[in-house]
């Protein structure tokens, strides 16, 4: 049976301190769900930073309804879901070369997904070609500033 709790466990929290890829769902106007994939990375036990591109339905969607839900999926089996009040804080993160903006998730519910005797894969980028190196160390630099901005 899964654990719901109202702030993340120690384990998630020290996996999306450092940042990574996770799936970013919100409730579109038409209705259905809108799941779109970025990077995150955990301010507290309580709150989560992450990138919404600008001028995109998911941003209107935040802007809307002012709600989101992270899906992280990482190693040593790391499935959670976690549930929040979602707002814009920052209008474009510096270190990415593209209109991405931060915004910042106030944890309602976290959802431990995990089953025993189940691993999954952790979700992650695969950069390609002549850019892997360079965009490589601009996703480090996104979630740096992710983890390290201060209004």
């Amino acid at each position: 049976m899964s654990k719901v709790t109202t702030t993340m466990p120690e384990k998630l929290l020290t996996f999306l301190g450092q940042g990574a890829p996770v799936l970013l769902a919100t409730h579109g106007e038409d209705g259905w769900p809108s799941i779109v994939m970025t990077w995150a990375a955990a301010k507290d036990e309580r709150t989560v930073r992450f990138g919404v591109d600008v001028g995109s339905a998911t941003q209107a969607n935040l802007q809307r309804e002012g709600r989101a839900t992270l899906q992280v999926i990482g190693p040593d089996n790391i499935l959670f879901l976690i549930k929040g009040t979602a707002k814009e804080v920052k209008d474009q993160i510096e270190a990415a070369p593209f209109p991405i903006a931060m915004a910042e998730l106030t944890v309602t519910e976290v959802k431990d997904q995990s089953w025993p005797g189940v691993v999954v894969a952790p979700l992650t980028y695969q950069w390609e070609g002549e850019q892997r190196e360079a965009m490589a160390a601009m996703e480090q630099a996104v979630l740096a500033e992710l983890r390290e901005w201060e209004p």
